[in-house]
């Protein structure tokens, strides 16, 4: 095999590019951005990171820990890369996204047997082939998807969250910390906005009554189905107004847990916790843990304005809600990754479902 064309740009079709080239593999690789943007990309970088900006957990006891090592061993790219950008996370692989997605993009532009050409795709092309567009693949791409598998492409609505200024975060009320002291910097690797009883339930009441951006005509069966406990959200990232209309404390024994952690300003345990994640290496930008949401922009100010420590809170980017498109893996792929129908085309990450 000399020749592999490969769709999407984002990280596991660079890695896919790059471990090919580096087997002397002439590589073709397609990334619709710029000309064609997914409305939750903020750049036009390779490798861009959307959502959180941590790669997961480095402890070998668990599964991101451990497929992080593996991936070392194996001499990724990426992970070589996010681990020259890595900021304090504790145990978890962060790393400032811009940085990360620039230096991919060199390795992946500048290297000899691959060619990036900006274009979007709408039908697979002959030859060998690996579809890496991602969950958020453009509408007509998924519509070819659909075709060649056989199977209406599956989906769920994730999030995003809100990244924060540091200039405007109030040090007096907030503090650096890390949950048991685990992190790594001295004085704690994470900002927390400690809530008192009164304050959370003020908040939770105003978070869950809070203006949501309006969902397409064809998206309202699915906010029926969730607010009925059977809709299409992703569990594992939860818009945070969900969570909190599930019930007076499931924030509070959820992301905003305050285990482990004691405000320096009074010696206490806080009723509540929301964290700041660094999201750059100069520490201008910090993200907000766990809350993704679909509020609109104005209610995201007000509302996250009410948590102690960011009454002036400044908002650099907001959260948003957007649809993850994905294919039923166990039915159209093999071991291989490979599709069961046309043995010449390979998927490869999280639009396989991962």
């Amino acid at each position: 095999m000399k020749n592999l064309t490969i769709i999407g740009g984002g990280l596991s079709g660079c890695e896919a590019a790059w471990q090919a080239a580096e087997r002397g593999i002439s590589v073709l690789l397609y990334e619709m951005r710029p000309n064609h943007t997914t409305g939750a990309h903020q750049t036009d970088y390779l490798g861009e990171i959307v959502c959180s900006n941590s790669l997961g957990s480095q402890l070998l006891d668990r599964p991101s820990g451990l497929l992080i090592k593996e991936l070392e061993m194996l001499d990724s790219l990426l992970i070589r890369i996010a681990k020259s950008f890595a900021v304090p996370a504790g145990h978890a692989l962060a790393i400032d996204r811009r940085l990360f997605a620039q230096r991919i993009t060199k390795e992946i532009t500048s290297h000899p047997k691959i060619q990036v050409v900006r274009k979007e795709i709408r039908s697979i092309p002959n030859g060998l082939i690996i579809i890496a567009s991602g969950p958020l693949t453009s509408d007509p791409l998924a519509e070819t998807i659909s075709q060649i598998t056989g199977h209406e492409n599956l989906f769920f609505y994730d999030a995003i969250g809100p990244i924060i200024e540091f200039e405007s975060i109030n040090m007096n009320i907030s503090f650096w910390g890390s949950r048991y002291g685990r992190g790594f910097n001295k004085h704690g690797d994470y900002i927390n906005c400690p809530f008192d009883q009164t304050t959370y339930e003020h908040f939770v009441s105003e978070l869950v009554n809070a203006e949501r951006i309006e969902l397409h005509y064809f998206e309202k069966d699915i906010a029926m189905g969730v607010r009925a406990g059977k809709g299409k959200f992703f569990e594992g990232c939860l818009p945070i107004e969900i969570m909190a209309q599930r019930g007076l404390n499931t924030l509070a024994f959820g992301p905003l847990r305050p285990v482990g952690l004691t405000n320096p300003h009074n010696k206490k345990r806080p009723f509540a916790i929301v964290q700041l994640r660094q999201d750059d290496i100069g520490a201008n930008f910090f993200n907000i843990v766990g809350f993704q949401t679909n509020l609109k922009y104005i209610e995201q100010t007000r509302v996250f304005q009410l948590i102690p420590g960011l009454e002036r809170a400044v908002i650099n980017r907001y959260g948003q809600m957007h649809r993850n498109t994905f294919i039923n893996s166990p039915e159209t792929l093999n071991k291989y990754i490979q599709l069961k129908s046309h043995p010449n085309i390979f998927f490869c990450g999280q639009i396989t479902g991962v």
